[in-house]
C-alpha cells in the first residue's frame, strides 16, 4: 500500500504513522499551491534557489500554517550531498526557517528526541528517508542523493539510533518521493560506486540499457542500505511516487534541466495539547 496520503494540495503525509502517532508531522510538500511563479511555480520551498524570497518565505509560512506548526520551530540545513547528520534540540528552534545563511551548515541529516520540533529539507529528485522510533520518540531525516546514499547517510542513521542504545529491529524507515529507476540514467562512475557497497547483493537496483548507460533505482538503493544496517524489511515501506514521472505533483532536477524549485520533506513530534 502506498505510505504518502494526499492530504492537501500542498503536501502529503505517512499515513501509517499519522493514524498511528496523533502528534506525529511527517510527510512531504507537493509543487502546487505556493505563490511563486515562472519555473518555480508555485509552492517551491528552497530558500538557495534564484527564486524570490519574498514567494519562498510566503510559501514556507503557508506550509507552516497548514501544518500547525510554528515556523520558528522548523531547521533547516545547507545540504552539501554529504552524510553528515545532526542532533537537534529546542535550543536550534528557527535555524534555517526562513534564512538560508542561518541553516545548518554540511548537514543531509538531522536527528531529534525533542517536541516541537520540525526537521526540514529539500529535494528535487533525491530520496527523503524518515525514520522513528516509537518507544523513545527518536525520530530523524536524511537527504540521500547518489552521492548521500553510497557515502552511506542511511546506515549512518541507522548507526546513530544505535548508538543511542536503540534496538534497529524497533526502528521504522519510510522511504519517499523521488526519481524512480525508469527516469534515473547514470554512468559507470556512479555505478562503480554502487557496486562497491552492493558486493554481497545478488539481485542489484541498476540496469545497464547501453554502453556505459544504466538506469539506477535510488529507492531500492537505500532500501537495501537500511536492511544491510540492520533495520527489519517489515519495517521499512517505500513510496511509488516519482518526482519526475509525476509531474503533477512535484519538481523533478533530471525532468525540468536543472532550473527548478524544491520539495520540501518534514517531520517532528507536536506537543500534546495542555503541554
Amino acid at each position: 500500500m502506498e505510505p504518502f496520503s494526499l492530504k492537501k494540495e500542498e503536501y502529503f503525509v505517512i499515513k501509517k504513522w499519522a493514524d498511528r502517532f496523533p502528534n506525529i508531522m511527517a510527510g512531504f510538500t507537493t509543487k502546487n499551491g505556493g505563490f511563486s511563479r515562472n519555473q518555480y511555480e508555485t509552492l517551491n520551498a528552497g530558500l538557495h534557489v534564484n527564486d524570490s524570497y519574498e514567494a519562498v518565505s510566503q510559501n514556507r509560512q503557508h506550509v507552516a500554517d497548514l501544518l500547525g506548526f510554528s515556523i520558528e520551530n522548523w531547521v533547516g540545513a545547507e545540504q552539501t550531498h554529504d552524510v553528515n547528520i545532526k542532533k537537534v534540540t529546542e535550543n536550534d528552534k528557527g535555524k534555517g526557517a526562513l534564512v538560508y545563511e542561518d541553516s545548518f551548515s554540511g548537514t543531509d541529516g538531522f536527528f531529534t528526541y525533542s517536541k516541537d520540533v520540525l526537521m526540514t529539507l529539500c529535494y528535487a529528485d533525491c530520496v527523503p528517508l524518515y525514520f522513528l522510533h516509537e518507544k523513545t520518540g527518536a525520530i530523524g531525516i536524511a537527504h540521500a542523493g547518489w552521492k548521500g546514499t553510497v557515502g552511506g547517510i542511511g546506515r549512518n542513521m541507522a548507526e546513530l539510533f544505535a548508538g543511542e542504545g536503540i534496538d534497529l529491529r524497533e526502528v521504522q524507515a519510510v522511504i519517499g518521493p523521488s526519481i524512480c529507476g525508469n527516469c534515473y540514467i547514470v554512468d559507470d562512475r556512479v555505478i562503480s560506486k554502487v557496486q562497491k557497497i552492493l558486493e554481497d547483493v545478488d539481485i542489484k537496483p541498476y540496469n545497464q540499457i547501453s554502453d556505459n548507460q544504466f538506469q539506477l533505482d535510488l529507492k531500492e538503493l537505500n532500501r537495501k542500505i537500511l536492511l544491510n544496517a540492520g533495520i527489519p524489511h517489515e519495517n521499512i515501506i517505500m513510496t511509488d511516487f516519482c518526482t519526475s514521472c509525476h509531474a503533477d505533483y512535484f519538481f523533478s532536477h533530471r525532468r525540468d534541466r536543472g532550473n527548478t524549485g524544491r520539495m520540501m520533506s518534514f517531520i517532528g513530534w507536536k506537543e500534546e495539547a495542555g503541554n
